[in-house]
């Protein structure tokens, strides 16, 4: 007779969940590309996991060795955002008005969250707020690429929104979220900046050419050097982050914009495609099946109106401002219903705030669960409705833009 012990018993059950979470990530682009749906594909990663999820199937039991793997794919999905993000995207014309509005949003965020305050909706104030400012650029960038307006001036006005509404999210996260102090906070993103700052001039100051020649060869060897070096890069940064008591996904993001500074220009050698590889084809779908199976869905289906309510207000706060301000940069009606509909749609970093705020003993899982929920739901119907608005239009966007310098 074979005896299993506990070990045994935890790693067995460990690999049966990580098993139905691949199986659910293989199946979501397979029944998005054979049922022809118009959903982004994390829409069906969410679904499939709240089914495989305690409350329904029970498929799925999350341990630490699967949040780590979830965190993990939180923090590509993030370092995915600062390596697509154009440099020109987050300059002249580009960043101001990305400023502009996401500064309207904040003013409107704080607003709308002060009145449900007095209401007695909410109990937290920043939180909430942060939530309503917020974009899910990683989300959507593979959406604009695929559609082939990454590079063209709308796909750029949108990058440089969703930076502010990621970016600027995220250090509301570091300074107001986290355990430390303002003074403390604002100690620890210094020292998380001047920590970026020596990575992105290291490969400067190693300009060894034996150096590069072996990091070089190890492109066409079993070595990937690079791949290593990538990981190492990100990893490192979300080590310092969590270290000096900040979240994750500033390290990521941060890790990203290094990566993306040293990267050759047209390289050849597919670091770029590797890397996507190990995110998207691993890390990253197991953090939105994750994301879904933590979703309080029992507590949702009781008393689904706060759900919607939170929705309205993403679209409202977050994109109804940029409506007006991208009026002359975007003067096509319906090119700009369609940015303000991507520029509202919001989900990672509503799960980094509510992990953090559930985790803190601030907010309960209820609560948790509405506010996912709600950035599952503007996934689905934003971009769905930008599509049909676009395709109506007879265009993706409109060639009449001008490109800015």
């Amino acid at each position: 007779m074979i005896h299993i012990g506990t070990e045994g018993a935890a790693l067995s059950a460990e690999l049966n969940s990580l098993f139905f979470i691949m199986l659910i990530a293989v199946l979501a682009p397979l029944l998005v590309g054979l049922l022809r749906l118009k959903v982004a594909e994390v829409v069906i990663l969410l679904g499939l996991g709240i089914l495989a999820g305690p409350e329904v199937l029970g498929l799925i039991e999350i341990d630490a060795s699967i949040s780590l793997l979830a965190q993990l794919g939180l923090g590509f999905l993030f370092f995915f955002a600062g390596l697509e993000l154009e440099p020109e995207a987050v300059k002249g014309r580009y960043g101001k008005l990305a400023a502009i509005g996401w500064g309207c949003t904040l003013l409107a965020a704080g607003i709308a969250t002060w009145v449900l305050e007095s209401m007695g909706h909410i109990e937290n104030f920043v939180g909430f707020a942060i939530v309503l400012t917020s974009t899910a650029l990683g989300t959507l960038l593979p959406v604009l690429r695929d559609s082939g307006e990454l590079k063209t001036p709308f796909g750029k006005f949108f990058m440089g929104a969703g930076a502010m509404g990621e970016f600027g999210p995220i250090l509301a996260i570091s300074l107001f979220l986290s355990s430390l102090s303002s003074f403390e906070a604002i100690l620890a993103l210094i020292a998380m900046a001047l920590a970026a700052y020596l990575l992105a001039k290291l490969p400067q100051w190693l300009k060894s050419a034996k150096l590069r020649k072996l990091i070089g060869a190890g492109h066409y060897s079993s070595s990937q050097t690079p791949v290593r070096i990538t990981i190492l890069v990100l990893v490192g940064l979300l080590a310092i982050a969590a270290s000096l008591g900040l979240d994750v996904v500033l390290g990521a993001f941060l890790a990203g914009v290094i990566f993306r500074m040293n990267m050759p220009p047209n390289s050849g050698n597919g670091i770029h495609v590797k890397v996507e590889g190990i995110g998207f084809g691993f890390l990253i779908p197991v953090f939105f099946v994750v994301s879904g199976v933590n979703i309080d869905i029992l507590s949702i289906i009781e008393d689904p109106a706060p759900m919607f309510v939170v929705t309205a207000l993403l679209l409202l706060v977050r994109g109804l401002p940029q409506f007006f301000v991208y009026r002359n940069a975007i003067p096509v009606t319906r090119d700009r219903i369609r940015f303000s509909l991507y520029v509202a749609t919001a989900l990672p970093i509503i799960v980094a705030v509510t992990t953090i705020q559930v985790e803190a003993g601030v907010m309960t899982k209820a609560d948790a669960a509405t506010l996912v929920g709600a950035g599952a739901l503007s996934v689905l119907l934003f971009p769905l409705t930008a599509y049909f608005v676009g395709r109506n239009s007879g265009r993706k966007a409109d060639p009449e833009f001008v490109e800015i310098t």
